[in-house]
């Protein structure tokens, strides 16, 4: 929900991952706040909140009175909570004592169909707030071993031990709940990059970010590769959940991705059967976002050998994202993937006229997805790294 509403503040002259963890504060704000009783669902109360944090305008913080180094975390607030909590940091700093913060569990009101979340609330004097941390935890079969974390500081905080505190919340959590690693991600070259390789996390899987700008994009280049014939194979699309006479040989067809490069990452393995493809479906609409597929077809029994998923945000605005495209092991070798990217794009073209672009990422180790990107037309945006720490071998103190 967050990521959603943060994409259509691009444009600001912020980078994206700032904007995504300005908009986690505001859900942070909104679970912190969120009243069930009032008879008010929890996405109605949320929305304004996330949208009124992003649209905030943002000031640079105040200059320090000598050099620091790059600080963890990669996080801007509002004006007038970064006002409050650099009002705070000089009443620390005062008499040099190190920023205590308190560090308070919130309850997240919604569970998914394959995971549920815990966080954690960072607050200063007066309750200013200076942080944020969610822990998703997967409760499907075969990653029930794993959790997620999203760590968000403001950016007056830095280095002032407000980071480690939540992760020693959170990987606390983690080990009550049996969990065996946890997957945190950070923007290469990010203060988030030095945070987590300073804290234990190991460096597992590198990952390109792309994104296709829709007004720039060779929609006749597009078209071509989307009327190319491919002999025995035809494309299907559907909005939302899949036709019932496809559902059994869609769910069937979710083990392409079971070969998809994951290197080091301990990530289980995802079960996919009708139940959770229908489960997926309904809750991008449940969020009131647009969940488009492109699948292929195999001619000799109609079978779905590939799939090209894409969402839309609700209002036809911003950036659309894919979230997978993939071919059956057996069916490689004749340019699905790009086919069916071709014809989605097409399809979100003439449908979103006002849609801005097409967000995409791909691991740096997945060649032949990289080349579909790139033969497309996709620009790549940055790159990310993902890390995980091993709760087996880690000890229970977090490094400072």
């Amino acid at each position: 929900m967050a990521e959603r509403i943060a994409v259509r503040f691009r444009g600001r002259g912020e980078s994206l991952e700032d904007l995504y963890q300005v908009a986690a504060l505001g859900l942070v704000k909104a679970v912190d706040h969120y009243d069930a009783g009032r008879g008010c669902a929890f996405e109605a109360y949320a929305v304004p909140t996330i949208t009124g944090t992003s649209r905030a305008p943002r000031v640079a913080p105040e200059p320090p009175q000598a050099p620091r180094p790059p600080p963890p975390g990669n996080c801007v607030a509002d004006g007038t909570s970064r006002r409050l909590a650099s009002a705070a940091r000089a009443r620390t700093d005062r008499d040099g004592a190190p920023l205590t913060p308190r560090i308070t569990p919130l309850a997240d009101p919604e569970a998914g169909a394959s995971s549920r979340r815990l966080a954690w609330l960072a607050s200063g004097a007066e309750g200013v707030p200076l942080g944020s941390a969610f822990l998703r935890l997967f409760t499907r079969a075969g990653q029930e071993h794993l959790a997620e974390l999203d760590i968000a500081v403001h950016g007056a905080e830095r280095r002032r031990g407000v980071g480690t505190r939540l992760l020693e919340a959170a990987v606390t959590a983690a080990r009550e709940e049996g969990r065996r690693s946890v997957l945190a991600q950070a923007q290469r070259d990010s203060p988030a990059d030095l945070f987590l390789a300073a804290r234990g996390f190991r460096r597992v899987l590198g990952l390109t970010y792309a994104r296709l700008p829709l007004a720039d994009a060779d929609l006749a280049a597009i078209g071509r590769i989307a009327r190319l014939p491919r002999p025995g194979y035809r494309l299907t699309e559907w909005d939302g959940t899949v036709p019932p006479e496809l559902a059994r040989s869609y769910a069937d067809a979710r083990r392409a991705m079971d070969d998809m490069p994951m290197e080091g990452t301990d990530y289980g393995t995802v079960v996919w059967d009708v139940e959770r493809v229908i489960a997926v479906a309904e809750a991008v609409a449940k969020r009131g976002d647009l969940l488009h597929t492109v699948a292929a077809v195999d001619g000799s029994d109609g079978s779905v050998v590939g799939f090209s998923e894409l969402v839309v945000p609700g209002d036809g605005r911003g950036d659309g994202r894919h979230y997978g495209t993939a071919v059956l092991p057996e069916h490689r070798g004749h340019g699905l993937a790009r086919w069916m990217k071709a014809a989605s794009i097409l399809r979100a073209r003439a449908r979103h006229p006002e849609l801005a672009g097409l967000c995409t990422d791909t691991a740096d180790s997945n060649a032949p997805m990289r080349a579909v990107n790139e033969a497309l037309g996709y620009v790549p945006t940055h790159r990310s790294v993902e890390y995980q720490l091993d709760l087996q071998t880690t000890p229970r103190a977090m490094a400072p």
